[in-house]
């Protein structure tokens, strides 16, 4: 079938240097998966051009650039590296690519100067951060000052899921937990891990205090739609918490500061619940290449197709699903 032109903001690119870092630390089984997929930049390009995705923004996934724990030059070092190799393919192609900078957290101290370095002299459209980072996840008050800097900078956080850990107090330890060991955590952990980060951010206040951040959340949301409710009344029915918070809350949140690609497998049921908070100008496409071999992008852009049919009578709402609301999203950080 022929593929309506789209955008994608949920993709990822793998230097050979990564790969041998992720291999040397002890992450060439990433969360769990077989291996770490096959990527060059002629065959994304090629991807792109078989489904007709005119523009990737790139990331660096899971388990991020923070390899080797206590290491904070090391991680600093990998994360300058990704983001020039990432901004070379931009300068290159700039009207196929766009990427989201890698912060080497933990590490506050090296993420709040790799912010700058990546906006001013790499011109990143804006920055991954992972769900958690060894085990602290964004919301904690030792991120403060990065989401603060952020903020001041009116950037654009995209969260993407890592497996869910316990860190231990008072040293780098932490313990990566995988419930059910005989499955890859992106199979299902990945959702939850994004719930608990949305949660976390919320009941923390951080996205009170930071109102000039727009966030895009992967996979259209992962289990956080069928919990809204029960976080907020919990948070302050139950558990008295001082914190401004409900489910009419978070949707107007989510009108202004969110978006939510559909990276994974949305369609045909995942989507009806998230967009009972979410309306579909905030929908964007994402392939999640090359965690999803090329042959699999194909077959979930059919089911796209057909669930976007499904759900929506006009065409321009369809566009807007496919590119026109990332070109908004994007045109805002020009």
């Amino acid at each position: 079938m022929a593929f309506e032109s789209r955008i994608d903001t949920h993709a990822h690119f793998i230097p050979p240097f990564y790969r041998a870092a992720c291999e040397e630390s002890g992450n060439g089984q990433p969360d769990g998966m077989p291996k770490i997929p096959p990527w060059s930049e002629e065959a994304h390009v090629t991807m792109m051009e078989d489904l007709s995705i005119t523009k990737s923004v790139l990331s660096i996934s899971s388990p991020g650039v923070y390899l080797y724990p206590g290491d904070h030059e090391a991680s600093r070092r990998l994360a300058r590296q990704c983001n020039e190799f990432a901004a070379d393919i931009v300068r290159r192609r700039p009207d196929q690519f766009a990427f989201w900078a890698a912060l080497p957290l933990p590490d506050v101290a090296g993420a709040l100067l790799e912010i700058p370095y990546a906006l001013e002299t790499l011109h990143a459209a804006g920055f991954a951060l992972e769900t958690n980072h060894h085990g602290t996840y964004i919301g904690d008050p030792i991120f403060d000052p990065v989401f603060t800097e952020l903020n001041c900078r009116k950037a654009t956080v995209f969260i993407h899921p890592t497996t869910p850990c316990i860190k231990h107090t008072g040293s780098h330890d932490h313990t990566a937990v995988t419930v059910l060991s005989q499955f890859p955590n992106p199979m299902f952990e990945f959702m939850f891990d994004t719930a608990r980060a949305i949660i976390n951010l919320f009941l923390s206040g951080t996205i009170k205090r930071c109102p000039d951040i727009t966030f895009v959340i992967p996979h259209a949301g992962g289990a956080i739609p069928p919990v809204i409710e029960r976080f907020c009344s919990f948070a302050t029915d139950i558990l008295g918490l001082e914190v401004e918070t409900n489910s009419k809350i978070v949707k107007e949140t989510f009108l202004r500061q969110f978006y939510f690609d559909l990276a994974g497998f949305p369609f045909p049921d995942q989507i009806h619940g998230l967009l009972r908070f979410v309306e579909p100008q905030k929908l964007l496409y994402g392939s999640d290449y090359p965690f999803t071999p090329a042959k699999g992008v194909a077959a979930l852009a059919k089911k796209m197709h057909i669930g976007l049919e499904d759900l929506f009578s006009n065409d321009s709402v369809r566009r807007g699903v496919y590119a026109g609301n990332a070109k908004r999203l994007l045109r805002e950080l020009e």
